[in-house]
């Protein structure tokens, strides 16, 4: 399985129209993604995660341009896109920090709506609506989940993702180089506990005086990183293979000896 990650930039002075023009080109222009299973973007790359006053501004209903665009890279390169994550209004005009991915014909293979949101230097909580459900669908026949960014510190969402199927995960992210080593942790953590193989991709540049820290990663559920991009714009590619979760899940059966699939209510004894 092939996967490519697109690191994308979100500067200040870059209008969406023109960041979404100009990350179409790159797209259509990678001849190369004709070979990939899936290709994954960053969290918010077209409105700026940190551009929170902009959020009401940028946000997009759900077939709207960042749709729309993805699904051209979808048919035109016969690929599976997750198109990282865009700021979605819904019917009752309520915010919401949105992942898709989409088939190759361009239909919609999995919905997601970031369940975690971010509290810590950071307005999303404030300004969106969180997610109140899981994302789980097929990705070239590889039951796949979906997550965002700070969900990452939730091992309790991988594993409902595992309990509804899922042997890969993606994730989409605007992670701060400041807490560049806590991503490396987190994304192999994740992939080792839940026996996944799991895909993420960062944003990079610098957003309203934060600079993101790239280095997206493929890591397998042995907790080998088959990747590592660096800090720049641009495509890298990761080769994985598909089968590996279900053949390391029967050799080494860790998620069969789990105790509890829900936390035990503990039993208090006074004398």
């Amino acid at each position: 399985m092939r996967i490519a990650f697109l690191q994308i930039a979100s500067p200040d002075d870059e209008s969406v129209h023109d960041r979404l023009e100009r990350v179409n080109g790159m797209v259509l222009a990678e001849r190369a993604l004709q070979d990939t299973d899936l290709v994954v973007l960053p969290e918010m790359w077209t409105a700026g995660y940190f551009s929170f006053e902009q959020y009401a501004e940028r946000a997009e209903p759900f077939e709207g341009p960042t749709l729309t665009a993805a699904r051209n890279w979808a048919r035109v390169h016969r690929t599976f896109v997750h198109l990282g994550s865009f700021v979605e209004t819904d019917d009752a005009g309520r915010l919401h920090n949105t992942s898709v991915v989409l088939d190759p014909d361009g239909g919609v293979a999995t919905r997601y709506r970031k369940v975690h949101l971010f509290g810590y230097g950071s307005r999303e909580s404030e300004l969106l609506t969180p997610g109140d459900s899981v994302g789980v669908g097929p990705v070239a026949d590889q039951p796949t989940g979906i997550t965002t960014c700070y969900d990452l510190r939730f091992p309790e969402l991988f594993r409902t993702l595992v309990d509804e199927g899922a042997e890969q995960f993606v994730v989409c992210a605007a992670w701060p180089a400041a807490r560049l080593e806590h991503w490396r942790l987190f994304t192999s953590v994740r992939a080792v506990e839940q026996q996944v193989n799991l895909l993420a991709c960062n944003a990079v540049g610098e957003q309203q005086g934060v600079a993101l820290g790239g280095h997206s990663r493929a890591v397998a559920p042995t907790g080998e990183v088959l990747v590592e991009a660096g800090a720049d714009e641009g495509f890298t590619y990761a080769e994985l293979d598909p089968g590996l979760p279900s053949r390391f899940r029967t050799e080494f059966p860790a998620l069969a000896d789990r105790r509890w699939t829900a936390v035990p209510t503990p039993t208090k004894e006074y004398t």
